[in-house]
């Protein structure tokens, strides 16, 4: 289908666009920002859609530092995406798919692949319509019966990548009506101390800019640490074009779970509807997210959950993580308190030491050699002194590791991935069963996308404790790695006290392991935290947490 007969069977449609943009600084929360005002439009009984345009070059964030980028953040279908879409799914319940993370990596390699396919005629290939084509392409594909397609735009107006994408969204706004199309431009308004005022200046010049791209901005989000004075928010509107009511206070909060009430409460939703003359909707229903805040800022107690990983530098790396935790804290009306403990550093200090005051113990997923012994030495505690443990893909493989060693005596127990000549308890999957279809790779192949990814069964063991937590025996979860526990030392794990309670379908794949002598003790090889939401939080961060509690209690 082309450009011209998808503009047309959208315009048949009522999906209405919203797109995203950022300036005067990064980081300033344009994932949330869409993620919440879908939350409200959704309170108010619409349906929504969230996409990301990614504007670097990668394919996609699979192949990139976490320390760089933060989290990969996996969907059902297998695409690893930016974490904003983590976002996205915590605050809309809509699960991502492959049609909603594109990146320029992605758009350029679709137009290069056409070209050598000949399918543009022998035509020069330009940025203007080609690629901008592609990127139209991508905002109107796979839309059905939503109300509402947020497009946030990555990185910051003025930045040379994001140039093609500003001129794709003037092009929409221009093919399907400015009725169709909204504008909302995220910016900061600084506070200066000395001066003792907030500054308008940053925003009017990044206004002007996006100005300067075709784009008229229809509502600005102004971030700020202070109220912002009336006056201020009527000198953004005259200097910017746009409606004083359509310049919306976007303060800082708590929990990030207040924001879309904070939205709600500062009009955003109402302009919203009023922008694109929507008249009947419903009043929002908020109380969902009510409860979840009043959870938050009135728990019953506090647990400390330590976190032994090691990108704690940057703990965007473990972003669906730490929300997963706070979830599994809102389950049970307490407040998680997190201890980041570097694996590293962990190697080379007392575990009883840097232990002794967590009443849980998580080791996450992660790939390499560094911090792996510090892991380990974490696992053992938790195993030896009884506390609760929850190991996440990385993590259970070490957990599993730990038992060959200390418990089967197996002192040259490990992993292929950085050990070949150790005892391969670990090694890399070179082949697995993908919808009826067999996967194959190797290990000299590409790493971009090439792991064991997306929502794979599992069957638990009935009586298991994780079925318990489940309260099924069969379930699906999000992969993301390539090397994975040998079935083949089944039985010295049973012997050391260790049980494989969930497989793939085909018995071959362990995906749970459990010691069901010790309190809780679950490692898992694929990663529960990607599908928690504030609202349904996952059962096993819910009974983790529990555990956690009951544990502290003795202590």
């Amino acid at each position: 289908m082309t450009i011209n007969h998808k503009i047309e069977h959208i315009l048949q449609h009522k999906a209405k666009f919203i797109f995203i943009t950022g300036g005067v600084v990064s980081s300033l929360g344009k994932g949330l920002a869409s993620a919440s005002l879908a939350s409200i439009l959704q309170s108010r009984g619409f349906k929504v859609r969230l996409r990301k345009l990614d504007p670097y070059l990668n394919v996609d964030p699979g192949t990139m530092s976490p320390y760089q980028h933060g989290e990969v953040f996996v969907t059902d279908d297998g695409t690893e995406a930016d974490l904003d879409l983590g976002h996205y799914e915590r605050f809309s319940g809509v699960p991502a798919k492959r049609a909603d993370s594109v990146t320029t990596g992605i758009i350029y390699q679709r137009v290069i692949d056409k070209e050598r396919h000949g399918d543009y005629l022998g035509a020069t290939i330009q940025v203007v319509p080609h690629v901008t084509n592609e990127i139209k392409d991508f905002i109107l594909s796979d839309i059905t019966d939503e109300d509402f397609v947020l497009c946030e735009i990555g990185g910051t107006v003025g930045d040379i990548e994001g140039q093609p994408y500003l001129e794709a969204i003037r092009q929409l706004a221009y093919e399907l009506g400015r009725e169709r199309v909204m504008f909302i431009h995220v910016t900061l308004l600084p506070f200066i101390p000395a001066a003792g005022e907030l500054k308008t200046k940053p925003t009017q010049h990044s206004v002007k800019q996006l100005q300067e791209y075709g784009i008229q901005p229809d509502m600005i989000l102004c971030r700020s640490q202070i109220e912002i004075p009336q006056n201020e928010k009527r000198k953004i509107a005259q200097f910017c074009n746009v409606k004083e009511e359509n310049v919306i206070a976007a303060l800082d909060v708590k929990s990030i779970y207040q924001v879309p009430i904070a939205y709600s409460h500062e009009g955003m939703d109402a302009a919203v509807c009023k922008y694109f003359g929507i008249t009947n909707a419903p009043a929002p229903e908020l109380s969902k997210w009510e409860h979840i805040v009043n959870v938050l800022q009135n728990p019953e107690g506090t647990v400390n959950i330590g976190v032994v990983g090691k990108y704690t530098q940057l703990l965007e790396a473990y972003k669906s993580l730490n929300e997963a935790l706070v979830h599994g804290g809102i389950a049970n009306k307490y407040k998680v308190k997190i201890k980041w403990i570097d694996a590293e550093k962990l190697e080379s200090e007392d575990a009883e030491q840097e232990l002794a005051d967590v009443s849980g113990i998580l080791v996450p997923g992660g790939f390499g050699q560094r911090g792996t012994e510090g892991k380990i030495k974490a696992i053992k505690y938790a195993r030896e002194h009884k506390v609760p443990f929850l190991g996440i893909c990385f993590g259970m493989q070490m957990a599993v590791i730990e038992t060959m060693r200390d418990v089967a005596g197996v002192a040259d127990a490990g992993t292929t991935e950085f050990m070949p000549d150790c005892e391969p308890v670990v090694g890399l999957m070179t082949e697995w069963d993908k919808d009826g279809a067999k996967q194959i790779r190797h290990k000299d192949g590409d790493l971009g996308g090439t792991m064991r990814l997306g929502a794979y069964e599992c069957d638990l063991q009935p009586g298991s404790l994780v079925a318990k937590v489940y309260g099924i025996n069969k379930i699906s979860e999000r992969h993301r790695h390539r090397y994975e526990v040998n079935i083949k030392y089944e039985p010295q794990l049973q012997q050391s006290g260790m049980v494989i309670s969930g497989r793939s379908p085909d018995g071959k794949l362990p995906e749970i392991v459990e010691i069901p002598t010790h309190p809780w003790f679950i490692g898992v090889q694929f990663h529960p935290e990607l599908k928690s939401k504030p609202f349904a939080p996952h059962p096993l961060f819910v009974a983790f947490v529990k555990a956690a509690i009951e544990n502290s209690r003795l202590i």
